[in-house]
């Protein structure tokens, strides 16, 4: 073999491991970004954006998700879906070029991706024609879904790319069949978010069916009279899948965006940027002058009888590679408690009586923060009046829902004490005379005794 040949060999290699490298670096990024969660915890807005692209199965979707998610206050829709014909169309460059500069120019936070019934057909190019699944209409495809799906990625959207569902037509299923191959390969490299549905629309034996359960479970026409499309029942069982994906990478969204007061710099920067204070530790200094350490602690010694803030350590032992255990020492913070609050906690309705707790309500409000209210029940209108208790202190809430066991009342069934309380002797009755009938209620004369009648 010559030199050159080798040379030539050689590069080849590194051309393709240079390429795996990188596809293996998208996927775990796009793992790691899942972990730290899908949608952004800060849509910059009071509501997510969220945008519909596709054919007439985006058109489709789009309705159906109006439907399923129109009443959510954290989710603000378009007036219309986004059109997009197909990857393989004569005008497929242009409309993918207009959605992303317009992607660009909106923001929006999500996006949701259905269509492929146009791309059933052969892709042309210069005189020729490369049927679906050919080396060239493959390379193609490829190519356009990566570049469509860095550009949206891009504006910072989560997107959720929707696969299409079984044909009636053979030559039509096959080809479907292809796209959602090039579909779930893509976008897994691309950290899309991909939601297969072929399988929700099959029967019993793994074929096409125009009939189906709906959301309800009853039988309904789910599919449209093309053999492709959906009926009105089937986008809306088309959308709940979409539905589902997106509710739970909300949840993800608010468990990130609910971090600790006490966080550290970069969480207390995302909440409050102009306000951000040095976390514990850090060895920084506070706008006060003193020790973020001791920031805590000086806070609630100026309010004048709070708790001062203490640190504990604990040792804490995990298994090592090499199969050897090892101590990592972990710092467990707690934070000072300042005065005014131990007041407002123990505060006293009456001199020797601690005033009752109310109900908390904590709720999320859009930009990052948490609202946290007191209700307690109300007085009566005398000021004597005992106040109502609250619902979880009542007795058959403590007793059925918290299992506590009240105190028994002396003399009671469920007083067990030993030994028993005497019972109360009666008090023996007053003896009356022949004649009377003891005395009258009012102590006046007693009445006679009634004779029988002879």
């Amino acid at each position: 073999m010559s030199t050159t040949s080798i040379a030539a060999t050689v590069a080849r290699m590194l051309v393709f491991i240079v390429a795996v490298c990188a596809i293996g670096g998208n996927a775990a990024q796009a793992q790691m970004d899942g972990a730290r969660g899908y949608i952004t915890p800060f849509p910059g807005t009071e509501r997510y954006k969220l945008r519909v692209i596709g054919d007439q199965y985006g058109e489709g979707m789009f309705g159906a998700l109006q439907d399923a998610l129109g009443s959510d206050p954290r989710l603000e829709f378009e007036r219309r879906a986004v059109w997009l014909s197909g990857l393989t169309r004569p005008d497929s460059v242009s409309e993918l070029n207009d959605i992303v500069r317009d992607a660009q120019s909106t923001k929006p936070n999500i996006v949701v991706i259905m269509f492929g019934s146009l791309d059933r057909w052969s892709y042309r190019e210069g005189g020729n024609r490369y049927p679906v699944g050919s080396e060239k209409w493959r390379a193609v495809y490829v190519e356009r879904i990566d570049k469509f799906i860095r550009d949206l990625r891009a504006t910072g959207a989560a997107i959720y790319w929707v696969g299409l569902p079984i044909m009636r037509s053979p030559k039509a299923n096959a080809a479907a069949q292809t796209q959602n191959e090039v579909f779930r390969e893509r976008t897994y490299l691309g950290g899309v978010r991909y939601i297969d549905v072929y399988q929700a629309f099959v029967d019993e034996q793994g074929e096409y069916s125009a009939y189906g359960p709906d959301l309800g479970g009853k039988n309904r026409l789910l599919r449209d009279n093309d053999g492709m499309h959906m009926t009105e029942a089937g986008y809306q069982k088309l959308a709940h899948f979409v539905e589902q994906a997106i509710k739970r990478d909300l949840r993800r969204a608010k468990n990130v965006r609910a971090v600790p007061l006490a966080g550290n710099e970069a969480e207390q920067a995302l909440i409050n940027p102009a306000n951000a204070v040095p976390s514990p530790g850090s060895g920084d200094k506070l706008p006060n002058g003193r020790n973020a350490q001791d920031g805590g602690s000086a806070q609630a010694a100026s309010v004048g009888g709070g708790s001062s803030g203490e640190n504990s350590r604990i040792n804490l032992k995990i298994a090592a590679q090499d199969g050897s255990e090892r101590v990592v020492p972990i710092e467990l913070l707690r934070p000072a408690i300042p005065a005014a609050v131990i007041a407002v906690v123990t505060r006293r309705s009456r001199p020797g009586q601690a005033a009752q707790m109310g109900d908390q309500i904590i709720d999320q409000i859009p930009g990052g923060l948490t609202v946290m209210s007191s209700i307690t029940p109300a007085a009566g209108n005398d000021a004597g009046a005992t106040r109502k208790l609250a619902p979880t202190q009542t007795p058959y809430f403590r007793v059925l829902v918290k299992g506590e066991r009240i105190a028994a009342r002396p003399g009671r069934a469920d007083d067990t004490s030993w030994p028993p309380p005497a019972a109360p002797v009666a008090p023996k009755p007053a003896r009356s005379t022949p004649g009377t009938s003891g005395a009258g209620e009012n102590g006046d004369m007693p009445l006679p005794i009634a004779k029988p009648y002879r």
